[in-house]
């Protein structure tokens, strides 16, 4: 068995765990990340795509957000598409000069694991059998397998960084727990392809055959969604098919100017609402999806994330550098504030767009009349915008 001595053990090496890892080296704390996958599985997961001003200048101080400023596509605005018509929410204008930015998760990933190698940091990929211990102690441990070897790595935090269905909240003692789950009775099958997206902006499409969105990695390569039943499976959807749904959802604009070719990646993903509080647990904390989950239609997932992080990093220096518990001690509620508000804006825009078969002709016209309202109004059109280009970190602080 071997024992090695850190700061901070990372559990996950997705984009929280790296970006984290980037942020305390930045000033001198150092991390272990371990991860049970391969480091090619972590960079083959494809995921969200549009991050917020916060997110961006997040890269920026972990130093890694050259790329994203060379090949990020800045987005101002998008369209919402119902009853066969398109409006644009001009986003930059109604907050005030805010927009989004257009790269990929799986480009994120890249430029943190690159940085993260370059500057010879350590990293354990295929760790097996991950566990955390005496997390309500001062001297927590994760241990782990390798290679037919017990490693264990002592440290004064843990972060958990491993998702959804990662060891860390798992391992949070039931009665300090609470969790909150809605699970959506549709999926999203998505495919990623190396067409010019049919539009420069997205398009949010909501239509009596159900929700579709037209979004994009980059000016060659686009990623189109489409609502089907949590029943389906992606075999049964042919490459043909998929396209063929898709023109039915959009306008005839739209329709004209779809560009198809064969898919490089397809997949169905489920759609929930999740949080779990607290988010801390003694010297354990959790971030990312760990801690929580949103329907992707607000483009919050990787957002919200990247603020855990932010937090976290902040109460880890903190404690550090000015030796101080206040940032830890409240890193769960500050976290949830911002968290909750998401929940909700995802929560509502994807009852604003989907097709609800349970609620009937009347559902629908509800949403219309609804749709109808934010773009007529522009209270209303502020409102999702707003919401959508995202909080600024401090807001209520």
């Amino acid at each position: 068995m071997s024992t090695t001595r850190t700061q901070v053990a990372i559990v996950g090496a997705g984009p929280s765990g790296l970006l984290l890892g980037q942020l305390l080296h930045k000033v001198g704390i150092d991390a272990i990340i371990v991860e049970r996958q391969t480091g090619d599985y972590v960079l083959s997961r494809i995921r969200a795509g549009v991050l917020e001003q916060v997110c961006i200048d997040l890269l920026d101080e972990a130093g890694v957000g050259q790329r994203m400023h060379k090949e990020g596509l800045i987005h101002g605005g998008f369209d919402l598409l119902f009853k066969g018509a398109r409006h644009r929410i001009d986003m930059n204008k109604l907050t005030g000069g805010k927009n989004v930015m257009v790269y990929g998760q799986t480009e994120v990933t890249r430029d943190l694991m690159d940085a993260r190698q370059a500057a010879g940091l350590p990293t354990v990929y295929e760790a097996g059998n991950v566990q955390v211990h005496d997390f309500d102690s001062q001297k927590p441990r994760v241990t782990y397998e390798k290679n037919g070897q017990l490693h264990t790595i002592e440290c004064d935090f843990i972060a958990g960084c491993d998702g959804f269905h990662g060891v860390c909240r798992a391992s949070a003692p039931k009665s300090a727990i609470k969790e909150f789950e809605k699970v959506y009775p549709f999926g999203w099958l998505g495919v990623l392809s190396d067409t010019p997206p049919v539009h420069h902006e997205l398009i949010y499409a909501n239509s009596p055959r159900g929700f579709a969105l037209c979004s994009q990695r980059s000016e060659t390569r686009s990623r189109y969604y489409l609502q089907v039943p949590l029943t389906d499976k992606v075999e049964q959807w042919s490459d043909e098919a998929f396209w063929a749904e898709l023109r039915n959802r959009l306008d005839p604009e739209a329709r004209e100017h779809l560009v198809t070719g064969p898919s490089i990646e397809k997949s169905i993903a489920p759609l929930r609402s999740f949080v779990t509080e607290p988010m801390r647990f003694g010297r354990m904390f959790l971030a990312g999806d760990a801690a929580h989950i949103v329907p992707p239609t607000g483009a919050k997932g990787l957002n919200l994330a990247a603020t855990d992080v932010k937090y976290l990093s902040n109460a880890i220096i903190e404690f550090y550098q000015d030796k101080t518990e206040a940032g830890i001690d409240t890193y769960s509620e500050r976290c949830l504030r911002r968290i909750w508000r998401a929940e909700r804006f995802s929560w509502w825009f994807t009852s604003l767009m989907h097709n609800f078969p349970e609620n009937g002709e009347i559902g629908q016209k509800f949403q219309d009349a609804e749709l109808d309202y934010l773009i007529h109004s522009e209270s209303g059109s502020r409102t999702i915008a707003e919401n959508y280009v995202g909080l600024p970190l401090d807001f209520g602080d």
